[in-house]
């Protein structure tokens, strides 16, 4: 009888046909924007033959986040987001529908290549907060972690498969990649607007410094959400130790391409297996505890990778990083989305997204930095270090968080 109870709230969930044409909409949009970036990344290269170039990609995508930021959180939560959503992907499946003709012509350069990539994190940037705000509309309060974890189980799919199907078309060459993704962008873009949410009546405000500032000032009024949100900046700042595998996979364990793309791999791959855990077994007490819990978590299995000579070891250790990661993403997710009114959602997503795209960059060039300077067994060891530093940092300077016994009450 408890697992006829454990399965069919997951049968429920996936019978509201929006939520299921919302995790196939997201689901194909992540998909695509890995393939994308392996694509352009690739592509790039091959034009430039030069390192730099790499990173201004990177830049241009990353830039628009930082700067819309404020703006695009005031889009998300006075307009419909149903409609921001299908809009940015139709956007995005024509600006790769042009690499694809400019491709195909032979005429692709640099410049071009950067101007798309602008455009694209610009689009990701609308449409990231847009989507977070819209899932609790979809389905009820109690099933929101639910909701939250095959969101995040698809985002794990994506960042897996979406790599390798790029890097397997892309031997056929990027138009093969470029046409796949405007189809998939295309797929997902009608799949987002035949989500049907409950009509809801926004009351028109006035765009100023106030509206745009008051998603920063709600979260530093919450506690709990400025803790969790800055809790998740500080752990993965440090904990960056995914940025030194090709250290790892030449110079310590000897692996050579073929561990680094194995090891790369592994962190999504404990990042999906604990996210369909919690879709059928959510957490339901000492949710606090067990946010501090992962984190330690994290921080163990980061040393433990930083000091293993082991490939099987290392392996086991990555898988903890993702599994242990994914707790707090759930946690943390569930208790912006429950704690934020309907009405502030996409300014404070747009908020969590900044501080969530600043930790994994700053992390990586962190990482990287101190590597340089100390090795990268010390530096990833430090992370790890810093990491539960950190968690006990934050238990003490905000207790109520760690006081939360169930997401309903946060």
């Amino acid at each position: 009888m408890e697992d006829i109870e454990l399965w069919e709230p997951e049968r429920s969930l996936f019978r509201e046909m929006s939520f299921l044409w919302y995790w196939t909409s997201r689901m194909l949009s992540s998909t695509s924007f890995q393939m994308l970036s392996v694509a352009i990344g690739w592509q790039m290269y091959a034009l430039t033959h030069s390192a730099f170039s790499l990173g201004f990609v990177g830049l241009a995508q990353f830039i628009p986040m930082v700067v819309l930021t404020l703006v695009v959180g005031h889009v998300a939560d006075r307009f419909d987001r149903r409609v921001i959503v299908y809009l940015c992907q139709f956007a995005e499946c024509a600006i790769t529908a042009l690499l694809l003709y400019e491709t195909v012509r032979g005429t692709l350069n640099q410049e071009q290549i950067l101007l798309v990539a602008a455009v694209l994190g610009t689009c990701r940037a609308f449409e990231g907060p847009a989507a977070s705000a819209l899932l609790p509309q979809l389905v009820s309060k109690n099933a929101l972690q639910r909701a939250i974890s095959w969101a995040t189980s698809g985002n794990q799919t994506a960042m897996i498969v979406g790599p390798s199907i790029g890097g397997v078309l892309f031997a056929f060459g990027p138009s093969c990649v470029y046409a796949t993704v405007t189809g998939a962008l295309l797929v997902a873009a009608f799949a987002s607007v035949l989500i049907r949410v409950e009509k809801t009546i926004r009351e028109p405000k006035r765009v100023s410094l106030h509206s745009l500032l008051e998603g920063l000032v709600f979260v530093y009024r919450r506690k709990v959400i400025l803790g969790t949100i800055s809790l998740d900046l500080f752990a993965v700042l440090l904990g960056g130790a995914t940025a030194l595998l090709p250290i790892y996979a030449q110079s310590i364990l000897h692996t050579g391409p073929w561990g680094l793309g194995i090891m790369r791999t592994a962190p999504a791959v404990g990042a999906l297996a604990m996210s369909l855990v919690l879709a059928y077994f959510p957490l339901k007490r000492s949710i606090g505890l067990t946010l501090f819990g992962a984190l330690g978590v994290f921080g163990l299995a980061t040393m433990l990778f930083a000091v293993s000579k082991n490939f099987s070891l290392s392996l086991f250790a990555l898988l903890l990083i993702g599994a242990s990661d994914v707790i707090s993403v759930v946690i943390r997710s569930s208790l912006v989305q429950l704690l934020t009114p309907d009405d502030m959602r996409g300014r404070v997503n747009a908020v969590n997204s900044l501080f969530i795209g600043t930790s994994n960059q700053l992390g990586e060039f962190e990482s990287g930095m101190v590597a340089g300077f100390i090795g990268a067994v010390p530096a990833a060891f430090i992370g790890g270090l810093g990491t539960l530093v950190v968690a006990a940092a934050w238990m003490y300077l905000f207790p109520s968080i760690r006081r939360i016994q169930s997401l309903s009450e946060g």
